[in-house]
């Protein structure tokens, strides 16, 4: 699908690591270079017009998130450098002043590093209890397993919408009410499932969302914290300076700006937040059901072509995201992955940032096929015929 608006994939790599960062469109560089080239400004800041030019299409984005992920306010998305920011300002700008010791977390074992060291350093100063909700054999989260780990102390439950290495789809929205009708906050890690599937914050009810713009064909260095603005209003800026004050007096009072203003210190990610507008429309202009619809149908044609191949071992061969987990049985992933890039074939090979996983899977290190609408059934096949050579992987990367 869409192929042409990649001038990367004219270079005929095959890319199967989406799942970190995922290739540009040619209309979001294209509007990050109109930036540059026709209308340079810092943000709410001039009185000139191309400051004004900037601070209309700095908020129109702000808009486009809004509307894409239907949130009720503009005020209720911030922009912020990705996941991994907007995970630590919700843990530290807003949790860290509500927990108290013995209060505790729900999380699992196969989180995103950002969403489990944050807790953990919370834990450390406050003195909060991690608990996991175990995964069945699927390695899936389930309703009767969230229902089991909540106890009188349960005041969070952060979890991934979709993990980075299981890539099993979280019933998110039961867990939410679940979890309101106990009084317990969700936190939503979307990094993984913002590019993948039609993503609406009031049906699902969480009550904080992260993600990142460069999983979702936007611009690296540029992300979104969605709150309900009844949360948000209470989160304390973790930095400070300009832009995000409305004045200060040289005997120390500060008086900061409204939401989102006061969370966005210091020249934000102009750019990225241009191009992020730019890849908003351009997904927009799929249709994320389409996208949802082709990747499903091209991990399924993965996982029987990868079945048929009796050296390779799967670890996720259920789950809905557009990830699959395998290794050749016998060889180190990351040899695997040296392998295949001889064959200009990209994978990710490692723990994938999941460095618990490994109590669940029972394996340090996994290969990673993590795909995306750009990707095709024939390059499935290249990579199938490329695997079924891999006898002589050692022979090949030594």
């Amino acid at each position: 699908m869409n192929r042409e608006d990649f001038d990367i994939l004219k270079t005929n790599i095959i890319y199967f690591d989406n799942g970190a960062t995922s290739f540009k469109p040619n209309i979001v560089k294209e509007k990050i270079m109109e930036y540059y080239s026709l209308y340079t400004a810092n943000a709410h800041r001039g009185d000139y017009k191309n400051s004004m030019i900037v601070d209309q299409k700095y908020e129109e984005t702000r808009r486009k998130v809004k509307e894409f992920i239907n949130a009720r306010e503009d005020s209720e998305i911030v922009f912020t450098s990705g996941t991994t920011e907007g995970l630590n300002m919700i843990v530290f700008g807003y949790f860290k002043n509500v927990l108290k010791k013995g209060d505790e977390v729900l999380l699992t074992e196969s989180e995103h590093a950002s969403n489990i060291l944050p807790w953990f350093v919370l834990a450390k100063e406050l003195g909060i209890v991690i608990r996991y909700i175990p995964l069945n054999e699927n390695n899936e989260v389930t309703i009767e397993a969230v229902k089991n780990s909540i106890t009188p102390k349960t005041k969070v439950i952060s979890l991934a919408h979709i993990t980075n290495v299981v890539g099993d789809l979280r019933p998110i929205k039961e867990i939410a009410e679940i979890a309101h009708d106990n009084g317990i906050l969700v936190v939503l890690d979307a990094a993984q499932s913002i590019a993948h599937k039609k993503i609406d914050v009031r049906d699902l009810d969480v009550d904080f969302m992260a993600f990142s713009g460069h999983k979702m064909y936007g611009p690296t260095g540029i992300g979104v914290l969605y709150a309900k603005f009844s949360l948000l209003d209470k989160l304390k800026p973790l930095y400070y300076g300009g832009g995000m004050n409305a004045i200060f007096t040289k005997d120390g009072y500060i008086e900061l700006r409204e939401i989102p203003t006061r969370l966005e210190a210091g020249t934000t990610n102009i750019e990225g937040i241009i191009g992020l507008g730019a890849c908003i429309d351009y997904l927009n202009m799929i249709g994320m059901d389409n996208i949802s619809k082709y990747e499903h149908e091209l991990r399924e044609y993965l996982i029987d072509k990868l079945k048929k191949l009796d050296f390779i071992e799967i670890y996720n061969e259920n789950n809905k995201g557009a990830i699959v987990a395998f290794n050749i049985k016998g060889v180190f992933a990351q040899d695997t992955a040296v392998y295949l890039d001889k064959y200009n074939i990209c994978i990710r090979a490692g723990n994938h940032c999941a460095k618990i996983l490994n109590n669940v899977f029972n394996v340090n290190n996994t290969c990673r096929i993590s795909l995306s609408f750009y990707n095709t059934k024939e390059e499935v096949d290249l990579l199938i015929n490329v695997l079924k050579n891999s006898r002589n992987i050692y022979n090949e990367i030594l």
